[in-house]
């Protein structure tokens, strides 16, 4: 697997939002500001909350497929790599991660038969999207911890998506959950979130490395990045940190990450979260204006 330097570029966007000359400067400016060899496209899918088993991918939070096929043809007509990762995500501002229903059935409550069936059609739908545009790599959602138990059901899901999509497959596992994923062995490549404290990456990348090892498969990580706060360079997956804005400190935790990566020959490379749609949309994750981009920018160009 070449190596991936990538971000993830306005990640669920409502319809029309990438349909729009402020969205194709956006992913230019981000492409000659960073080197970035590839971009992630995160369409989005929605559900009410975290017990709720239907899942709209056809309506106003979701990227239309005309104008998500276009900027993938844009993407391209810049020279970058485009991957896809469908994520679901819930309306009352759960994390997907708390996504759960019993695993028996209970009379009157949700349960997982239904939210897989939902969960199956969204990823089919996008699949097919991505054979149709030759995407190389689809990723079949991200952080859906709680749901990564039903080894049968994702397997299952994963058959019916090689069914119509010839391209490789992936997951994006949460933070730390790298060797909890039983079906690592029905996919092509292992992806997880990197958001790990400054001080910590050696320890935690030596650990992934035995999963990799035992796997046998290309790895990447498919989401990192560290808020321009004080303090999150400790607890980078914290988005609801609060306190003062410090560049340097989302700075000094984008150049450990780059040092801990390296001589690791079977690290696949990263796409970092996030470049916002544009200014209006920016978040404390982004580095489009911060002094994080310069590193970013060296390390990738150095290889």
């Amino acid at each position: 697997m070449q190596t991936i330097h990538a971000i993830n570029f306005a990640p669920f966007s409502p319809r029309g939002a990438l349909d729009t000359a402020a969205a194709r400067d956006g992913l230019r400016r981000m492409q000659q500001c960073t080197g970035a060899n590839a971009v992630i496209l995160c369409p989005g899918a929605v559900q009410a909350g975290p017990f709720a088993e239907e899942i709209d991918f056809a309506g106003a939070h979701t990227t239309a497929d005309a104008e998500l096929l276009a900027f993938t043809a844009y993407a391209r007509s810049l020279g970058l790599r485009v991957l896809w990762k469908p994520t679901v995500n819930c309306l009352d501002g759960t994390w997907r991660a708390r996504i759960d229903f019993f695993d028996h059935t209970v009379p009157n409550e949700t349960n997982w038969g239904p939210w897989f069936r939902a969960y199956t059609a969204f990823q089919l739908h996008f699949a097919r999207l991505a054979q149709n545009a030759d995407i190389e790599l689809l990723l079949l959602g991200c952080e859906m911890t709680q749901s990564e138990r039903r080894e049968a059901d994702w397997r299952a899901l994963i058959a019916a998506v090689r069914g119509v999509y010839g391209g490789a497959l992936g997951y994006n596992c949460d933070k730390y959950g790298e060797e909890h994923v039983p079906f690592w062995d029905a996919l092509d490549v292992i992806a997880a979130s990197g958001y790990y404290p400054e001080d910590d990456f050696p320890r935690q990348l030596d650990r992934i490395a035995a999963v990799v090892e035992n796997c046998q498969k290309p790895f990447f990580f498919a989401e990192c990045g560290c808020m321009r706060v004080a303090g999150s360079a400790a607890r980078p997956n914290d988005w609801t940190l609060q306190g003062a804005r410090d560049d340097e400190e989302q700075a000094r935790w984008y150049r450990a990450l780059f040092a801990a990566v390296q001589n690791r020959p079977w690290f696949g490379g990263m796409a970092l979260w996030d470049w916002p749609l544009d200014q209006a949309h920016d978040s404390a994750y982004s580095f489009w204006n911060a002094p994080a981009l310069e590193v970013i920018r060296e390390a990738w160009r150095q290889g």
